[in-house]
């Protein structure tokens, strides 16, 4: 008798179970795309899978519109050269979410999953580094740890200085600059990695020096004693606000430590990242672990 009332119960979730799925199909495929807009992309994406209905209410345009930058005509046209007559919405997120190199390959834009904020990096090999050319003092080296495929590495020198500069057209808001870098030249031995530590010396003696500034005021300075050997660090440079999306954004930065007294090495440069404040908040917070621990 226990088997037949589980029979008879798994029967009644069978029924129960087709019935909420034709009552979610019942509901009007606007009503749905209401909903969803109040979603975040990735909520959005997993309710497509429910039925057809909510699969047809995902792809409306006003819902991709809300998640979209506002200069995402900028993104597409300018910086990538791409047609966006006839492109749907959601077509152009998930476009832009990809990451989207341009200049060369030096650098990559794409916008976070979740909030669609813009986001920036630099490649070493897009910035002006002096003394790049002498293979004495710099070299580039393939890795598979950056983005770019390759960092560039400094064996040792006295005077460091690295320079770039960035014109770019960002939505309103608060920005966070980094500088990724690491002391030690990493390899794989065995499968296994393993950070050749033989170069690094010097940052222990004088801080380094991290800087942006803008033509319209805004500048922010930190320094900082290098001690992350063999471990990829984003170092905060400073926070910059952008307050009109129409105008094109022009930056400054550079890492420098010109101290000529002693000599430092081993030092692995990457890239220079740009990200939204809160973005750069939960990035500052990793790397706070990292050291703690």
């Amino acid at each position: 008798m226990g088997a037949n009332a589980s029979c008879i119960d798994s029967r009644k979730d069978g029924l129960n179970n087709e019935s909420l799925k034709r009552k979610l199909e019942d509901i009007p495929e606007a009503c749905v795309a209401l909903v969803l807009s109040y979603l975040d992309p990735p909520e959005i994406c997993k309710l497509a899978r429910i039925n057809r209905v909510f699969r047809a209410a995902s792809s409306a345009d006003f819902i991709w519109e809300s998640k979209l930058p506002s200069n995402y005509r900028y993104l597409l046209e300018e910086v990538l050269g791409m047609n966006v007559a006839g492109m749907h919405k959601k077509d152009i997120f998930a476009r832009l979410s990809k990451t989207n190199s341009f200049d060369g390959g030096t650098r990559e834009m794409w916008i976070d999953k979740n909030n669609g904020g813009v986001c920036l990096a630099i490649s070493s090999k897009g910035m002006t580094i002096t003394g790049i050319d002498d293979r004495r003092y710099w070299n580039h080296i393939p890795t598979e740890e950056s983005r770019f495929q390759t960092v560039a590495y400094l064996q040792q020198m006295w005077w460091l200085e690295v320079d770039g500069d960035l014109e770019f057209q960002f939505p309103a808001g608060t920005y966070s600059l980094f500088f990724r870098l690491q002391l030690g030249r990493v390899a794989k031995r065995l499968g296994r990695r393993i950070c050749n530590t033989d170069h690094v010396h010097g940052w222990d003696l004088k801080p380094v020096q991290f800087q942006l500034t803008m033509p319209n005021g805004q500048r922010a300075i930190s320094r900082c004693y290098l001690d992350n050997v063999g471990t990829w660090t984003h170092h905060h440079v400073g926070d910059f606000v952008v307050e009109d999306p129409t105008v094109v954004t022009k930056i400054k930065f550079s890492l420098i430590q010109i101290d000529c007294t002693h000599t430092k090495g081993g030092l692995c440069v990457d890239s220079v990242f740009v990200c939204p404040i809160s973005l750069g908040k939960e990035l500052r917070s990793f790397n706070s672990l990292i050291v703690t621990k």
